[in-house]
């Protein structure tokens, strides 16, 4: 279960990454492309990738303090 949640939370910060790098250099949000400007999934998908990012921010901590 650790496993999946590292990995699923790696592969959302990195979909949430490309996902600014498009915001910034194209002007062009896919997740308001796929779901709409600021629907209740689109809003889904910001929280999960922002979660996303906490779990793998502690994960890292983790693996650094026992792998070191």
């Amino acid at each position: 279960m650790f496993n999946f949640l590292k990995y699923f939370s790696y592969v959302m910060v990195l979909i949430g990454a490309l996902n600014w790098g498009l915001i910034s250099f194209f002007q062009f949000d896919l997740v308001a492309a796929i779901f709409g400007e600021m629907t209740t999934w689109s809003r889904i998908v910001y929280g999960v990738v922002g979660v996303s990012a906490i779990v793998s921010a502690i994960t890292a901590y983790m693996c650094h303090a026992e792998c070191y």
